[in-house]
């Protein structure tokens, strides 16, 4: 009898590595976690050590693969390998493997000067055009002009073409093959600001125009791919192919079950990030959602509109630390729905600005329509309305740009556990709104995809049958929501800039 086959996922996150192994039913058999330091330093500097995520990787598969064992299961049973990773973040090393500098992380705010030097060049619209994003410092290729401008021996090594730049996914492969593959795929390719979007290749136009000639780039190959193999470290007695990579917000709305145009995944963590796939085309918006890669395998490259929300859980967790309104978050869903209604109080969580579609990033929180009447109850409630709100937000938009009407929403996250919210989500939306009760749900999509590669998962067909176990919340007539929906767009519409 053939003995059962595993995916192990790699989850390469900002805060942490979570690895898990997965059968061939994409249940999770076996996991470890391990906790990732980030250095936050004035200036808004982020960054973290290279060589310290490549140990947090192999501390984390280490874990699974003892958990694995101890369950009675054979390491020889594992075909491949998927990772995800966090995405935007980045590192430049040389020839021999050495890291240049610190990876620089996402969060990192230090290139605001070079995105209006880019914006002053009149470049705004080209870049837009090309690479379906918007200049800010959230992508990767503003701080690597920033160092290019700022740091000697990367300025010395781009120009003599010693400098290899690499996503997360890049630097990790790297490693793993011990230098011998440097490629990426196209969703971690499409969040740098070096990838064109319509001609799937780096875009030597906008690297000149960055000054960055001479920079080294990885091989750009379908998310699902063989990549190389490795023994991770000597973890695998024979080495194991690498059958995926994939962003992590990506690998989630594949792990969802995003497949087809229409389908998309809102992820209601400390902020949200909404991907709706929209087919074969990057349709480039002119509405504040960015175009982006979904996922890709063969000859196959799904692209998606994404909508970036600011503050989701991050505003409960406000209510809760600074105000005191509860003492845990899990309380908000019955204080909720301890009122009948909002009583007319909106709160506008711009507390690090206002994201997708409205980019009023100077914008600042503000908590309207209160009376002697008002209790703590509306309060929490008008927060938890914020986050279906902004959603609406977003998936109007993406609608509007695209012409492409959104089929079902696929909610993960913290705050997917709160009915309230999913609830409102539907009513509002007036779509289905599922959940996969999945909390990895990025590995879970970086195995899939791997496990296409090697046969475990036949096909998009079979993937589909394994997400069958969604709890699907379904509208309902709320006419009461709508209304306040409207009011909620006129509080966004009231502001001017002070």
């Amino acid at each position: 009898m053939k003995s059962k086959q595993f995916i192990l996922a790699i989850d390469q996150g900002t805060s942490s590595t979570k690895s898990l192994i997965f059968d061939s039913d994409g249940i999770a058999v076996a996991k470890g976690s391990e906790p990732l330091h980030t250095n936050y330093l004035e200036n808004g500097f982020v960054e973290q050590d290279p060589e310290a995520i490549y140990q947090n990787v192999l501390a984390s598969v280490k874990l699974c693969l003892q958990h694995f064992t101890e369950k009675g299961f054979q390491q020889a049973d594992i075909a491949a390998i998927g990772i995800d990773n966090q995405r935007e973040t980045f590192v430049v090393w040389d020839q021999e493997g050495r890291p240049l500098y610190p990876a620089v992380v996402w969060q990192c705010k230090r290139s605001g000067q070079v995105c209006e030097q880019l914006k002053a060049m009149g470049l705004s619209d080209t870049i837009h055009q090309k690479t379906g994003l918007v200049i800010d410092p959230y992508f990767s290729a503003t701080k690597l002009i920033w160092l290019f401008q700022n740091n000697e021996t990367i300025r010395d090594a781009i120009k003599k073409g010693n400098a290899f730049f690499g996503t997360i996914d890049t630097w990790l492969l790297y490693k793993l093959t011990n230098g011998k593959e440097y490629a990426t795929d196209y969703t971690n390719a499409s969040r740098t600001l070096l990838f064109n979007l319509h001609t799937l290749q780096w875009d030597e136009e906008l690297i000149s125009a960055y000054g960055l000639t001479g920079i080294q780039l990885p091989q750009i190959k379908p998310s699902s791919f063989l990549f190389g193999t490795t023994t991770i470290n000597g973890l695998f007695t024979n080495a194991i192919p690498v059958t995926a990579l994939i962003g992590d917000s990506h690998a989630a709305a594949f792990g969802e079950g995003c497949f087809d145009a229409g389908t998309a995944k809102a992820t209601l963590g400390t902020g949200c990030s909404v991907l709706m796939n929209i087919g074969d085309k990057p349709l480039i918006s002119n509405n504040g959602i960015v175009t982006t890669v979904c996922w890709s395998m063969g000859n196959r490259v799904d692209f998606a509109c994404e909508g970036v929300i600011v503050s989701c859980g991050a505003t409960i967790e406000w209510l809760k630390n600074e105000l005191n309104l509860f003492s845990d978050s899990k309380e908000t869903e019955a204080m909720a729905n301890a009122v009948g209604d909002n009583g007319g109080v909106y709160l506008i969580p711009a507390f690090s600005g206002l994201g997708s579609p409205h980019w009023q990033m100077e914008r600042r929180a503000s908590l309207s329509g209160m009376s002697f009447g008002t209790t703590k109850n509306h309060i929490v409630r008008a927060a938890l309305e914020s986050i279906p709100y902004q959603i609406m937000d977003v998936i109007t938009a993406m609608e509007k740009h695209t012409g492409i009407l959104l089929k079902e929403l696929n909610a993960d996250g913290g705050i997917s556990s709160n009915q309230f919210v999913v609830k409102l989500i539907a009513d509002l939306l007036n779509k289905n709104v599922a959940t996969i009760g999945m909390p990895d749900v990025s590995a879970l999509g970086a195995a899939l995809l791997a496990g296409l590669t090697t046969g475990v998962y036949k096909s998009l067909e079979a993937l589909k049958k394994m997400n069958s176990n969604k709890k699907y919340y379904s509208p309902a007539t709320n006419i009461a929501a709508v209304k306040n929906y409207e009011r909620w767009q006129k509080e966004i519409q009231q502001y001017t800039i002070r």
